[in-house]
């Protein structure tokens, strides 16, 4: 905190200055007169200890020259005299406090500073966390406004005022985490964690771990206690992505978590009570994992509450330009660069785009057209529309050899891994599958890296 302390009397300021430098958090400056004083507002005190009766101004002209150049200044008026009146008109016009001069002074000055030490810090803090919280809002925002979404997000806000699960489906790069934390801001466990588990993105050896916690010693590695994330959620919202991988197995137990709203932890018999609030998405159709006993059907109907459905992108018309230029100024940001203009050519042909892999594609096209372009716009020979080109190698070797189905998948998952450089999160992806199928594959030597 800074901390100006303003007397002709320099023996009063050292003295002052020496009391209050046992704060290690002030800044202290002292200042004989009220021209200097004047000077120096730009750099914006905190707080001013302000001696009524100097050389070249009174106390009550300065103070209204400190709220005219520096308003969020506290001032706190000492006097060598006792006058209420003149404590009371002061006080009327903005003055902190008013203080006589005495051999109290010190200790008066030491809890009044100390005070508003704390009050400037808990404002500091308070102001801080709002910006925290403004730029998450601004980080992830659900741009657009074709009907599609505009219905998307009806359906969302009447969904998040109460406590039914939410099913969001739509393919692969629409935003489902997106409108989870979407639904989680406007609902009133805003406050409280959002907690989204991507269930392709975790070994399956170790799901159960990562969703339930588990005790010290539970198996080989569990070198300490862990946290689920399912506790993690407690009071929150616990999101759940690709909610059709997960394992049969693991089915019944996340639908007790689901239904009693209890948690047991690997390695642990006690019974943890938990409340959140559960959204799930997938891109897969659900009933027929049912009807394939893929997919376990007490918990299939303890998951429906709302559907909300995610519109692929090519179907949002000129929320594509919206999106496009929401990546121009994110990239330029984050990259310390000019945000460019896209021309007509450039935007009719992101317009005629079916865009496969919709949102997530979106934003590499774009980021790659900042990368590419010179100027202050982008023009279309900036627009690199690959998409899912397979052409450059045949994906099986002989479509007419005698293979079982199960044979052609690991040709095809074997092909996208050697064209991709191993990457399984691009090839799950590119193959809509989920990635514990690779990791499967992997496991079981059905495909290399």
């Amino acid at each position: 905190m800074k901390i100006f302390i303003v007397d002709d009397n320099q023996d009063f300021c050292d003295l002052q200055s020496y009391y209050l430098s046992q704060n290690k958090a002030f800044e202290i400056e002292c200042f004989y007169d009220g021209k200097s004083l004047i000077s120096a507002l730009r750099d914006k005190p905190n707080l001013i200890l302000l001696d009524y009766y100097l050389p070249d101004y009174n106390g009550q002209d300065l103070m209204r020259i400190i709220k005219e150049k520096s308003d969020q200044s506290e001032v706190i008026l000492v006097s060598g005299q006792e006058d209420v009146s003149l404590a009371v008109k002061l006080l009327k016009e903005g003055a902190y406090d008013y203080i006589e001069k005495n051999e109290n002074t010190h200790k008066r000055l030491w809890t009044i500073t100390n005070h508003l030490y704390k009050t400037f810090s808990l404002e500091k803090k308070n102001k801080e966390l709002q910006e925290k919280l403004n730029e998450k809002k601004d980080k992830n925002p659900i741009i657009g406004n074709c009907d599609a979404l505009l219905n998307t997000l009806s359906i969302a806000n009447k969904s998040a005022k109460t406590n039914i699960n939410i099913w969001v489906t739509g393919d692969t790069g629409t935003g489902k985490e997106l409108l989870a934390s979407y639904i989680h801001q406007n609902s009133k466990y805003k406050n409280k964690p959002f907690v989204a588990v991507n269930i392709t993105a975790i070994p399956s050896e170790l799901i159960e771990s990562e969703l339930f916690g588990h005790k010290k010693g539970a198996f080989t590695g569990a070198s300490s206690d862990r946290m689920g994330k399912f506790e993690k959620a407690n009071g929150g919202t616990l999101f759940l992505d690709e909610i059709a991988e997960l394992d049969i197995s693991l089915q019944a137990k996340l639908l007790r978590a689901i239904q009693e709203k209890e948690i047991t932890k690997l390695g642990e018999n006690k019974v943890r009570k938990i409340h959140f609030r559960l959204i799930v998405a997938t891109h897969q159709d659900l009933k027929k994992l049912v009807v394939e006993k893929k997919f376990r059907e007490d918990l299939y109907y303890r998951l429906m509450g709302v559907k909300i459905e995610l519109p692929p992108l090519h179907k949002r018309g000129s929320d594509i330009i919206l999106l496009s230029q929401h990546f121009i100024k994110t990239f330029a940001k984050e990259n310390d660069m000019q945000a460019k203009t896209l021309t007509d050519e450039s935007k009719k042909k992101l317009l005629s785009y079916s865009f496969p892999g919709n949102i997530r594609e979106l934003k590499s096209i774009i980021d790659l057209a900042m990368v590419l372009s010179e100027g202050p716009t982008i023009e279309d020979k900036h627009i690199q529309l690959e998409g899912i080109n397979t052409s450059k190698a045949p994906l099986i070797n002989d479509p007419n050899e005698n293979k079982t189905l199960k044979q052609y998948t690991r040709e095809i998952v074997q092909h996208y891994l050697n064209s991709n450089n191993g990457n399984i999160e691009k090839v799950a992806e590119l193959l809509d599958i989920g990635k514990s199928s690779i990791y499967r594959m992997l496991k079981e030597n059905e495909v290399s890296r």
